[in-house]
Protein backbone atom coordinates (compact mmCIF):
# COMPACT_ATOMS: atom_id res chain seq x y z
CA UNK A 1 0.00 0.00 0.00
CA UNK A 2 2.78 2.33 0.87
CA UNK A 3 4.53 1.62 -2.24
CA UNK A 4 1.46 2.29 -4.27
CA UNK A 5 0.83 5.89 -1.61
CA UNK A 6 4.31 6.70 -3.30
CA UNK A 7 4.06 5.82 -6.46
CA UNK A 8 0.97 8.39 -6.92
CA UNK A 9 2.68 11.00 -5.03
CA UNK A 10 5.71 10.53 -7.67
CA UNK A 11 3.43 10.59 -10.68
CA UNK A 12 1.67 13.68 -9.71
CA UNK A 13 4.51 15.29 -8.99
CA UNK A 14 5.91 15.04 -12.04
CA UNK A 15 2.85 15.74 -13.75
CA UNK A 16 2.94 18.76 -12.20
CA UNK A 17 6.09 19.78 -12.42
CA UNK A 18 5.67 19.31 -16.66
CA UNK A 19 2.67 21.40 -16.34
CA UNK A 20 5.01 24.42 -14.87
CA UNK A 21 7.56 23.73 -16.89
CA UNK A 22 5.23 24.06 -20.33
CA UNK A 23 3.52 27.56 -18.61
CA UNK A 24 5.37 30.06 -20.84
CA UNK A 25 7.40 32.88 -18.94
CA UNK A 26 6.92 35.32 -21.87
CA UNK A 27 4.09 35.66 -24.17
CA UNK A 28 1.31 37.62 -26.06
CA UNK A 29 -2.16 38.52 -24.40
CA UNK A 30 -4.58 39.81 -26.88
CA UNK A 31 -6.26 42.78 -24.93
CA UNK A 32 -8.38 43.85 -28.40
CA UNK A 33 -9.41 43.14 -32.00
CA UNK A 34 -11.40 45.68 -33.86
CA UNK A 35 -10.59 49.02 -35.44
CA UNK A 36 -10.70 52.40 -33.98
CA UNK A 37 -14.47 53.12 -33.09
CA UNK A 38 -14.95 50.19 -31.37
CA UNK A 39 -17.85 47.50 -31.55
CA UNK A 40 -20.58 48.37 -31.63
CA UNK A 41 -19.94 51.35 -34.12
CA UNK A 42 -21.27 54.48 -32.68
CA UNK A 43 -24.14 55.45 -33.92
CA UNK A 44 -24.60 52.57 -36.72
CA UNK A 45 -27.99 50.75 -36.70
CA UNK A 46 -27.07 47.97 -39.39
CA UNK A 47 -27.61 44.32 -38.87
CA UNK A 48 -23.90 44.15 -37.45
CA UNK A 49 -24.48 46.24 -34.61
CA UNK A 50 -27.90 45.42 -33.58
CA UNK A 51 -29.41 41.77 -34.77
CA UNK A 52 -25.77 40.18 -34.79
CA UNK A 53 -24.15 42.51 -31.54
CA UNK A 54 -23.41 39.85 -28.83
CA UNK A 55 -23.17 42.18 -25.61
CA UNK A 56 -21.01 39.12 -23.71
CA UNK A 57 -18.39 39.43 -26.08
CA UNK A 58 -15.67 41.45 -25.31
CA UNK A 59 -14.49 43.65 -28.57
CA UNK A 60 -12.00 45.80 -27.21
CA UNK A 61 -9.87 48.14 -29.66
CA UNK A 62 -6.84 46.32 -30.74
CA UNK A 63 -3.84 46.26 -28.35
CA UNK A 64 -1.21 43.40 -27.46
CA UNK A 65 0.05 42.75 -24.19
CA UNK A 66 3.59 41.94 -24.31
CA UNK A 67 4.71 39.55 -20.60
CA UNK A 68 8.18 38.58 -19.31
CA UNK A 69 7.13 36.71 -16.25
CA UNK A 70 10.68 36.78 -15.33
CA UNK A 71 11.87 40.12 -15.13
CA UNK A 72 8.25 41.05 -14.24
CA UNK A 73 7.61 43.23 -17.01
CA UNK A 74 4.87 43.92 -19.02
CA UNK A 75 4.27 46.20 -22.01
CA UNK A 76 1.23 47.28 -24.34
CA UNK A 77 1.08 47.50 -27.71
CA UNK A 78 -0.97 50.48 -28.20
CA UNK A 79 -2.72 52.30 -26.36
CA UNK A 80 -6.73 52.75 -26.60
CA UNK A 81 -9.46 53.88 -25.70
CA UNK A 82 -10.14 50.95 -23.96
CA UNK A 83 -6.88 51.24 -22.17
CA UNK A 84 -8.77 50.73 -18.31
CA UNK A 85 -9.93 47.67 -18.86
CA UNK A 86 -7.10 46.35 -20.97
CA UNK A 87 -4.60 47.15 -18.13
CA UNK A 88 -6.65 45.60 -15.43
CA UNK A 89 -7.26 42.35 -17.26
CA UNK A 90 -3.41 42.29 -18.56
CA UNK A 91 -2.52 42.73 -14.89
CA UNK A 92 -4.40 40.41 -13.60
CA UNK A 93 -3.28 37.96 -15.57
CA UNK A 94 0.20 38.57 -14.92
CA UNK A 95 0.05 39.08 -10.96
CA UNK A 96 2.32 42.15 -12.12
CA UNK A 97 3.42 44.30 -9.67
CA UNK A 98 3.33 47.51 -11.75
CA UNK A 99 0.31 49.27 -13.76
CA UNK A 100 2.78 48.92 -17.17
CA UNK A 101 6.40 49.22 -17.91
CA UNK A 102 5.91 50.65 -20.75
CA UNK A 103 3.44 51.45 -24.43
CA UNK A 104 4.43 51.41 -27.97
CA UNK A 105 2.13 52.83 -30.38
CA UNK A 106 1.97 52.27 -33.86
CA UNK A 107 0.36 55.79 -35.21
CA UNK A 108 -1.69 58.36 -34.61
CA UNK A 109 -4.99 57.34 -35.71
CA UNK A 110 -7.40 57.49 -32.85
CA UNK A 111 -7.79 53.98 -31.56
CA UNK A 112 -4.22 53.67 -31.12
CA UNK A 113 -2.57 56.06 -28.97
CA UNK A 114 -5.86 58.57 -27.26
CA UNK A 115 -5.54 56.12 -24.15
CA UNK A 116 -2.47 57.88 -23.27
CA UNK A 117 -5.25 60.35 -21.77
CA UNK A 118 -5.49 58.46 -18.97
CA UNK A 119 -2.56 58.83 -17.68
CA UNK A 120 -2.78 61.90 -17.22
CA UNK A 121 -4.03 63.85 -13.77
CA UNK A 122 -8.02 63.49 -14.47
CA UNK A 123 -6.99 59.33 -14.37
CA UNK A 124 -3.88 57.55 -13.33
CA UNK A 125 -1.79 60.86 -12.76
CA UNK A 126 1.11 58.48 -13.64
CA UNK A 127 4.70 59.10 -13.24
CA UNK A 128 6.87 59.01 -16.71
CA UNK A 129 5.16 56.25 -18.40
CA UNK A 130 7.64 55.04 -21.17
CA UNK A 131 5.73 55.67 -24.46
CA UNK A 132 7.85 54.23 -27.47
CA UNK A 133 6.83 56.71 -30.67
CA UNK A 134 8.82 57.16 -34.09
CA UNK A 135 10.67 60.85 -34.69
CA UNK A 136 7.40 62.00 -36.44
CA UNK A 137 4.53 60.74 -33.35
CA UNK A 138 6.67 62.21 -31.12
CA UNK A 139 6.52 65.45 -32.19
CA UNK A 140 3.28 65.49 -32.84
CA UNK A 141 2.49 64.30 -28.76
CA UNK A 142 5.29 66.99 -28.13
CA UNK A 143 3.13 70.26 -30.10
CA UNK A 144 -0.63 69.03 -29.41
CA UNK A 145 -2.79 69.36 -26.57
CA UNK A 146 -3.67 67.93 -24.71
CA UNK A 147 -1.37 65.30 -25.32
CA UNK A 148 1.76 67.86 -24.52
CA UNK A 149 0.17 68.06 -20.86
CA UNK A 150 1.46 64.57 -20.68
CA UNK A 151 4.63 65.15 -21.87
CA UNK A 152 5.04 68.86 -19.61
CA UNK A 153 3.86 67.04 -16.15
CA UNK A 154 5.88 64.06 -16.66
CA UNK A 155 3.08 61.84 -16.98
CA UNK A 156 4.81 59.72 -19.72
CA UNK A 157 8.24 59.85 -20.75
CA UNK A 158 8.82 59.68 -25.11
CA UNK A 159 11.17 57.19 -25.94
CA UNK A 160 12.12 57.47 -29.93
CA UNK A 161 12.59 55.19 -31.72
CA UNK A 162 13.65 54.00 -35.08
CA UNK A 163 12.79 51.94 -38.30
CA UNK A 164 14.41 48.45 -37.90
CA UNK A 165 16.60 49.30 -35.08
CA UNK A 166 16.10 46.62 -32.24
CA UNK A 167 15.04 47.52 -28.85
CA UNK A 168 15.77 45.37 -25.59
CA UNK A 169 12.63 45.47 -23.73
CA UNK A 170 13.42 42.60 -21.17
CA UNK A 171 16.40 39.76 -21.05
CA UNK A 172 14.41 37.91 -22.58
CA UNK A 173 12.13 40.08 -25.16
CA UNK A 174 12.99 42.56 -28.10
CA UNK A 175 10.77 44.37 -30.69
CA UNK A 176 11.52 46.10 -34.09
CA UNK A 177 9.41 48.36 -35.37
CA UNK A 178 8.93 48.67 -39.01
CA UNK A 179 7.63 51.60 -41.46
CA UNK A 180 4.41 50.47 -43.29
CA UNK A 181 2.65 52.99 -46.05
CA UNK A 182 -0.39 53.83 -44.53
CA UNK A 183 -2.57 57.44 -43.79
CA UNK A 184 0.23 59.55 -42.60
CA UNK A 185 -1.67 62.82 -41.62
CA UNK A 186 -0.32 63.16 -38.18
CA UNK A 187 2.42 60.60 -37.83
CA UNK A 188 4.40 57.75 -39.70
CA UNK A 189 2.91 54.50 -39.38
CA UNK A 190 4.76 51.26 -37.78
CA UNK A 191 4.08 47.61 -37.30
CA UNK A 192 6.49 45.59 -34.90
CA UNK A 193 8.13 42.26 -34.67
CA UNK A 194 7.94 41.00 -31.73
CA UNK A 195 11.34 38.36 -30.09
CA UNK A 196 11.43 35.75 -27.26
CA UNK A 197 13.87 33.22 -26.47
CA UNK A 198 11.74 30.78 -29.16
CA UNK A 199 9.23 32.64 -30.86
CA UNK A 200 8.56 35.70 -32.35
CA UNK A 201 5.59 37.66 -34.16
CA UNK A 202 4.32 40.19 -36.39
CA UNK A 203 1.73 43.33 -35.49
CA UNK A 204 0.76 45.08 -38.48
CA UNK A 205 -2.80 46.39 -37.36
CA UNK A 206 -2.59 49.12 -40.11
CA UNK A 207 -1.32 48.79 -43.61
CA UNK A 208 -2.43 50.20 -46.77
CA UNK A 209 -2.01 47.66 -49.25
CA UNK A 210 0.30 44.60 -48.96
CA UNK A 211 1.57 45.36 -52.79
CA UNK A 212 2.67 48.95 -51.92
CA UNK A 213 4.51 47.91 -48.98
CA UNK A 214 8.71 47.33 -49.63
CA UNK A 215 8.35 43.87 -48.37
CA UNK A 216 7.09 40.77 -48.96
CA UNK A 217 4.20 39.53 -46.76
CA UNK A 218 4.58 36.07 -47.70
CA UNK A 219 8.39 36.13 -46.69
CA UNK A 220 7.51 38.18 -43.46
CA UNK A 221 4.94 35.41 -41.80
CA UNK A 222 6.91 32.40 -43.23
CA UNK A 223 10.03 34.69 -40.90
CA UNK A 224 7.78 34.39 -37.71
CA UNK A 225 5.79 32.01 -36.03
CA UNK A 226 2.81 34.24 -35.43
CA UNK A 227 1.02 37.18 -37.75
CA UNK A 228 -1.39 39.56 -36.46
CA UNK A 229 -2.41 40.93 -40.31
CA UNK A 230 -4.89 44.12 -40.73
CA UNK A 231 -8.13 42.29 -41.60
CA UNK A 232 -10.06 45.88 -40.48
CA UNK A 233 -12.01 45.07 -44.48
CA UNK A 234 -13.55 41.60 -45.46
CA UNK A 235 -14.38 42.70 -48.78
CA UNK A 236 -14.39 45.59 -51.06
CA UNK A 237 -17.93 47.67 -51.03
CA UNK A 238 -18.64 46.49 -47.43
CA UNK A 239 -19.08 50.30 -46.26
CA UNK A 240 -21.20 53.35 -47.65
CA UNK A 241 -18.03 55.28 -48.56
CA UNK A 242 -15.19 55.42 -51.22
CA UNK A 243 -13.44 52.60 -49.96
CA UNK A 244 -9.94 54.49 -51.91
CA UNK A 245 -10.20 56.79 -49.25
CA UNK A 246 -9.62 54.02 -45.96
CA UNK A 247 -7.11 51.23 -47.84
CA UNK A 248 -6.56 48.60 -46.47
CA UNK A 249 -5.71 44.84 -47.49
CA UNK A 250 -9.43 43.52 -47.81
CA UNK A 251 -9.40 39.89 -46.26
CA UNK A 252 -10.11 38.57 -49.23
CA UNK A 253 -6.77 39.72 -51.17
CA UNK A 254 -5.06 38.20 -48.01
CA UNK A 255 -6.71 35.01 -48.33
CA UNK A 256 -6.31 34.74 -52.13
CA UNK A 257 -2.71 35.78 -51.42
CA UNK A 258 -1.84 32.86 -49.21
CA UNK A 259 -4.52 30.68 -51.18
CA UNK A 260 -1.33 28.36 -52.28
CA UNK A 261 0.94 28.23 -49.49
CA UNK A 262 0.66 25.35 -47.25
CA UNK A 263 -1.46 24.98 -44.13
CA UNK A 264 1.13 25.38 -41.42
CA UNK A 265 1.85 28.82 -43.21
CA UNK A 266 -1.91 29.73 -42.75
CA UNK A 267 -1.96 28.65 -39.20
CA UNK A 268 0.55 32.09 -38.56
CA UNK A 269 -1.71 34.09 -39.39
CA UNK A 270 -3.94 36.06 -36.85
CA UNK A 271 -6.57 38.50 -38.68
CA UNK A 272 -6.83 41.50 -36.63
CA UNK A 273 -8.75 44.98 -36.35
CA UNK A 274 -11.95 44.41 -37.32
CA UNK A 275 -13.99 47.09 -38.48
CA UNK A 276 -17.79 46.27 -37.47
CA UNK A 277 -19.14 46.04 -40.76
CA UNK A 278 -16.65 42.94 -40.94
CA UNK A 279 -17.97 39.20 -40.96
CA UNK A 280 -15.30 37.94 -38.61
CA UNK A 281 -17.52 39.40 -35.94
CA UNK A 282 -20.59 37.52 -36.72
CA UNK A 283 -21.46 34.68 -34.55
CA UNK A 284 -22.09 31.58 -36.46
CA UNK A 285 -20.83 32.50 -39.84
CA UNK A 286 -20.10 29.75 -42.07
CA UNK A 287 -17.37 31.75 -43.98
CA UNK A 288 -15.90 32.05 -40.80
CA UNK A 289 -15.89 28.39 -40.19
CA UNK A 290 -14.65 27.78 -43.48
CA UNK A 291 -11.60 30.21 -43.40
CA UNK A 292 -10.91 28.85 -40.12
CA UNK A 293 -10.46 24.98 -41.11
CA UNK A 294 -8.27 26.39 -43.89
CA UNK A 295 -5.66 27.39 -40.77
CA UNK A 296 -6.02 30.58 -40.42
CA UNK A 297 -6.76 32.24 -36.88
CA UNK A 298 -9.01 34.93 -35.76
CA UNK A 299 -7.49 37.16 -32.89
CA UNK A 300 -10.38 37.40 -29.90
CA UNK A 301 -9.91 38.68 -26.37
CA UNK A 302 -7.67 36.80 -23.57
CA UNK A 303 -5.83 35.03 -26.04
CA UNK A 304 -2.34 33.91 -25.28
CA UNK A 305 0.88 33.06 -27.12
CA UNK A 306 4.29 32.18 -26.04
CA UNK A 307 6.99 33.72 -27.30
Amino acid sequence: MNKLIYLFLFISLTFFSCVKQELPNQFITVLGNVQDAGYPHIGCEKFCCNQNFNSKAVNFVTSLGLTDLVDNKSYLLEATPDISMQLKFLKNKNNSSTIIDGVFITHAHIGHYTGLMYFGREALGAYKVPVYVMPKMKIFLESNSPWNQLVDLKNIHLTEIFNNKKISISNNLKIVPFTVPHRDEFSETVGYKIMGPNKSALFIPDINKWNLWNKDIINEVKDVDYAFLDATFFKDGEVDRSMDEIPHPFMEETLNLFKNEPKDVKNKIYFIHFNHTNISLQENNPAIDSISKLGYNFARFGDQLSL
